[in-house]
């Protein structure tokens, strides 16, 4: 019996990262999307942690009210939050990269990744 190969991760940048961080993923061959790529600004948290899900995307943030949601119990394809003050783009791309060749989507349901500091 042949198992299928588990999804690869794909991303989902909501509106308060720098679409920065998506260009130099997508160069890594990494697949994202941002909220300015779906024109969905001004849209609730919740709306767009409904809108990865829909789309079997990881949501990265800097907000911490997706952390909220998660602690909810509210089912999700993976959040991975930031701090605005600490992790800039750099930071962004080495750590989503890094995730993107060690996780399958898998991997990340219904979990929490935090950036380090490093």
């Amino acid at each position: 019996m042949s198992t299928l190969p588990a999804e690869n991760l794909r991303f989902y940048l909501d509106e308060q990262l720098d679409v920065e961080i998506a260009r130099q993923l997508v160069r890594r061959g990494i697949d994202v999307l941002t909220v300015r790529d779906l024109r969905s600004f001004g849209e609730s948290d919740t709306q767009q942690l409904n809108r990865a899900i829909q789309m079997g995307r990881v949501i990265c943030t800097n907000d911490r009210h997706f952390i909220q949601l998660a602690s909810a119990g509210i089912e999700h394809c993976g959040i991975v939050f930031g701090q605005q003050e600490k992790h800039y783009i750099g930071t962004w791309v080495r750590h989503l990269a890094r995730m993107h060749e060690k996780f399958s989507s898998d991997d990340l349901l219904n979990h929490v990744e935090f950036l380090s500091s490093a």
